[in-house]
């Protein structure tokens, strides 16, 4: 019997959103649970059954991106590159349904002090860390919001510190609806996350959800049993004005297999309507 899907597709006005750190594809010889090849066809089958309308991903290599888009389909755009000087490298590319969502504009910048320097570390990190952020239009709402995808460092705290500042003023110097996702190698009450929601102009999407499908599992079991008790740090992060109605960590395993040594985090949103335009000036009669 197959496991059934967490979320599934969703209708308008709803959009399902996930975060998922697919696990990069290791060069050494990994253990079997780690291996690339065994792994993907169940991603693959996680994201088809699932089909969230947009994915921020982590720790994706060039050869894993295209198993990614064809478990996706031809519906579904990519945007993002790596996180190397030369492009190269891991990314954090931010995958769309373009049937549901037009992309207005994006970039990627590099969490440093050089922001606009691809491959620049300066915080602490040594390797390179990115975000990318990306406006789109609902085209079944009319809606624009921000979508904003990144990994932190996983060594320094320094680097997240600086990492979730940089995040928190993107968001609000954009001023529109967001929705933040990303593997912040962080959890509940560090300080990093305290950064992060500071001002009240972001919030923890887990706290403001209406419904929480799942146990708040630890979303690094690292394929082992998922437990209580463990830090999220796999996150999704929205603007106030943002209704999540529903939530939950996927501890699927199809075929029997994990997808990744993370779990996803995927939600149900709702955007602030679109504003009517202004009416003109009236005709005289």
């Amino acid at each position: 019997m197959t496991d059934p899907a967490l979320i599934a597709p969703v209708a308008a006005p709803e959009l399902h959103v996930a975060t998922v750190n697919i696990r990069l594809r290791l060069g050494m010889r990994p253990r079997s649970a780690d291996r690339w090849s065994v792994r993907a066809p169940a991603l693959a089958t996680l994201l088809a059954t699932e089909r969230p309308h947009l994915i921020g991903t982590q720790e994706v290599l060039p050869d894993q991106a295209r198993v990614l888009k064809t478990a996706l389909g031809e519906d579904y755009r990519r945007i993002g590159y790596g996180r190397d000087a030369d492009g190269q490298g891991e990314g954090c590319p931010i995958y769309y349904d373009g049937t549901r969502l037009e992309l207005l504009s994006w970039s990627q910048q590099a969490l440093s002090d050089t922001p606009d320097e691809p491959g620049s570390t300066s915080w602490g990190n040594r390797t390179p860390r990115i975000v990318v952020a990306a406006e789109f239009r609902d085209r079944a709402t009319a809606t624009s919001f921000l979508a904003v995808n990144t990994h932190f460092d996983n060594s320094s705290r320094g680097s997240r510190l600086r990492a979730a500042e940089a995040v928190r003023v993107l968001v609000a110097g954009q001023g529109l609806p967001a929705v933040v996702t990303g593997d912040l190698n962080s959890g509940e009450g560090t300080t990093t996350l305290q950064v992060l929601l500071s001002l009240g102009e972001l919030q923890d999407a887990w706290v403001a959800a209406r419904t929480r499908l799942t146990p708040e599992w630890g979303t690094f079991p690292n394929y082992r049993r998922p437990r209580l008790g463990r830090k999220r740090i796999d996150w999704i992060v929205v603007t106030p004005d943002v209704t999540v109605e529903r939530i939950g960590i996927n501890t699927r395993r199809p075929g029997g297999v994990w997808p990744s040594d993370h779990l996803p985090v995927q939600a149900v949103l709702r955007f602030p309507a679109a504003a009517a335009p202004a009416a003109g000036p009236s005709a005289s009669l």
